[in-house]
């Protein structure tokens, strides 16, 4: 599928070439893309199984599916999509009566469209409202948990979900602000983190609130929940010699992925260490830079 030359470059997707690479889709094998965001990871699958590999996609934000299908209508008598989280994949497998598959991709990664809305309140670079739902069709808003969480709840989230060593002081200064003002867009949060943390204790790369983001987002969305649920249901979804790729962007999952693997019988694990980015990968897209992949293989 050729782009269109007067439209934005085409999609890349973190770690491509490494994907495939350790994945090794073949002809008539069947995949499962268990977030296919805007379809980058999917598209080089189903070309590198050609002629008949099939790839089932999972996707739990229908803005992002609906960019994914536009984009992978030449495929899509060998592509069939699911709107749901990818913790669900072992359930909406069995009710679809499909597998087992011959390899599993998670890239856990917040895509470049929900970043770039600002609208959905996933940034601070941009005054929005504080939403940071994956799928809209989940009741909680990064707002909800800022206006009901106490101060002692709200800093254990920042501690534990955003290993954010400030969690304490900034938890105090943000319910001192909502008590004079609710607290309802992403500029104003980063605006109260900055004015929370001394100006010694901002990290040198990173905007002060990116940690308090984080741990917001994995809140709103339940985000290691959903991945402990996935590590647990996966073996039973992969046949014998099947590979499970997993993205990681923070210590939080990447632990969690690097245990499990270790930790199951039912894997051979592939990656001892995390595959990263090359220089220029990370040049080109420096969103990639965070990015740890790990393999293993169903035995």
């Amino acid at each position: 599928m050729r782009p269109d030359p007067a439209g934005p470059p085409p999609h890349v997707p973190v770690l491509r070439d490494e994907v495939l690479d350790w994945l090794q889709p073949r002809d008539g094998g069947l995949y499962v893309d268990g977030t296919l965001g805007l379809g980058g990871h999917t598209q080089a699958v189903l070309e590198r199984s050609a002629p008949s590999g099939r790839v089932i996609g999972f996707e739990w934000d229908a803005e992002a599916l609906a960019r994914a299908q536009e984009r992978l209508v030449p495929y899509r008598e060998r592509l069939r999509i699911v709107h749901a989280s990818y913790a669900d994949l072992a359930g909406a497998l069995e009710k679809l009566n499909v597998g087992p598959v011959d390899g599993l991709l998670v890239d856990l990664g917040v895509s470049s469209l929900q970043l770039d809305d600002r609208d959905r309140g996933f940034s601070f670079r941009a005054d929005a409202p504080l939403d940071m739902r994956m799928d809209r069709r989940r009741p909680v808003t990064a707002a909800g948990l800022v206006a009901r969480l106490s101060e002692e709840q709200l800093a254990d989230l920042f501690y534990h979900y955003g290993e954010e060593r400030q969690a304490r002081r900034i938890a105090r200064f943000l319910v001192e602000a909502r008590e004079a003002e609710p607290v309802t867009t992403t500029g104003r949060l980063a605006e109260i983190v900055a004015a929370a943390v001394p100006r010694k204790f901002h990290p040198p790369r990173i905007h002060v609130a990116t940690r308090v983001f984080q741990a917001l987002r994995i809140a709103v969305n339940t985000e290691l929940d959903n991945l402990a649920r996935l590590l647990v249901t996966a073996p039973a979804v992969l046949a014998t010699g099947a590979r499970i790729a997993i993205i990681a962007f923070h210590s939080l999952e990447d632990r969690m992925v690097k245990q499990a693997f270790a930790g199951n019988p039912a894997y051979r694990v592939l990656t001892r260490r995390p595959i990263e980015p090359q220089p220029a990968e990370t040049q080109d897209n420096p969103r990639a830079r965070s990015a740890k992949l790990r393999v293993a293989e169903r035995v």
